[in-house]
């Protein structure tokens, strides 16, 4: 694609930044379509160096540690996009990015393979009493006893969101001979001999493990305290790899030296360390029965590869042809190039005779257009506008910017 270097920015002048040790697929597919202008940290910055960093950068991609808050992006004057290296997109104030014409995409499906064998590995450690005998083992002891280790398989576990994690648990706890239960407030379609539960107490009541998927919000805000760990079985056992603040953890620590749960796996917390040289402080870490994992559920090479494609994929796409399917903040339109047109990008507050007043600003000059593509949400619409030929783009940028209600105005060609 041939860029206009009067009006449509070059691809070596947008610069994209990289943090927390993205995968080296983002950086090579940046720059195999264009994108040479990248800089890329191993490690995430404090808010006062993201405010001064931000400042030049059009694309943004970040991980789990890095917090993009709404006095983050008052100094991302050039910013066009973010990526989240990742599942969820909790890290980002998505309703600002949204108003200030900024989507953020990111990767939902590309771990849920690695976290569902890592839900796995942790059913058969825990009640197999692993994390004790391995404490014990490292401090001289031999804890050669099968007094309550089980097998996994003819327990029963119950799964907390039946999403594409917590149906792919379900189709590998099955293959384990384990008799397969879920809440979901959606309905969704069952996979093999699972079932469904009617209430979150009936699953809790009746799983020997609970399995935790579901997102951040404030529904699911300790959704699991003490009285819903209270509610399961004497015995039982629990595993996060969902989000840090679904689980009460000092209600969990309290089940726990009540002695009412077996134990716990935890990979998610409320406060997680910035970096790995921050230490690491949490209620649980005084039990033996009890796996803590520094939020490793996607951090697999295959997962963090196919995120980095999924993800760096998107970005290009938006950059190069405008194409939003894929934003989490965003509304989502999808086309192709068309480099035989001009093609201008309009991100504006959606008040009433906006898309008027555009088109009006190619009508006066008789241009034709080719192709318009329109969506709105309650705060914004995005349109897009091919016309035929080549005309003066740098006036008609101009006027798109003077229509009132607009956020951000490009020209891709």
């Amino acid at each position: 694609m041939t860029l206009n270097p009067k009006y449509s920015l070059p691809k070596e002048k947008i610069k994209v930044l990289l943090l927390e040790n993205i995968h080296q697929n983002a950086i090579d597919y940046f720059r195999n379509n264009g994108y040479t202008n990248v800089e890329y940290l191993k490690y995430s910055l404090n808010k006062d160096e993201l405010k001064e960093k931000v400042k030049d950068v059009h694309l943004l991609g970040i991980r789990s540690r890095t917090n993009i808050t709404s006095e983050v992006l008052t100094h991302a004057k050039k910013l066009i996009a973010i990526g989240c290296f990742s599942i969820g997109t909790n890290q980002v104030d998505l309703q600002t990015a949204k108003i200030k014409g900024i989507p953020v995409f990111n990767a939902p499906f590309s771990n849920t393979r690695s976290v569902a064998e890592l839900v796995i590995s942790e059913c058969i450690f825990l009640i197999r009493k692993i994390p004790e005998k391995n404490f014990y083992a490292h401090n001289g002891k031999w804890l050669k006893d099968a007094s309550n280790s089980f097998e996994v398989r003819g327990k029963n576990i119950g799964i907390i969101g039946y999403g594409h994690i917590g149906s792919q648990v379900s189709v590998l706890a099955e293959g384990l001979g384990m008799n397969v239960y879920y809440y979901d407030i959606m309905p969704k379609l069952t996979l093999g001999n699972a079932k469904a539960c009617n209430s979150l107490e009936e699953l809790l009541k009746i799983s020997d493990i609970i399995t935790l998927h579901v997102p951040e919000t404030e529904k699911t805000k300790n959704m699991i305290a003490y009285e819903q760990l209270k509610l399961m079985k004497r015995g039982s056992y629990i595993i996060n790899t969902s989000r840090g603040t679904v689980v009460n953890l000092n209600d969990l620590a309290k089940v726990l030296e009540e002695k009412h749960l077996g134990g716990a796996a935890i990979d998610v917390y409320p406060v997680e360390p910035a970096s790995n040289n921050e230490p690491f402080v949490n209620v649980l870490q005084k039990f033996q029965n009890v796996i803590l994992t520094p939020h490793i559920g996607g951090s697999t090479s295959e997962a963090q590869a196919n995120i980095a494609l999924e993800v760096s994929e998107k970005l290009v796409k938006y950059c190069d042809v405008g194409s939003t399917i894929g934003a989490t903040n965003f509304v989502e339109i999808s086309l192709q190039p068309n480099i035989n047109n001009q093609r201008f990008l309009h991100i504006h507050k959606n008040h009433p005779g906006v898309l008027n007043k555009i088109t009006k600003v190619f009508t006066s000059r008789n241009l034709n257009i080719a192709a318009q593509y329109l969506q709105t949400d309650p705060y914004i619409g995005y349109v897009i506008i091919d016309i035929d030929g080549k005309d003066d783009a740098k006036n008609i940028l101009k006027e798109l910017k003077l229509i009132p209600g607009t956020i951000k105005v490009r020209m891709l060609y």
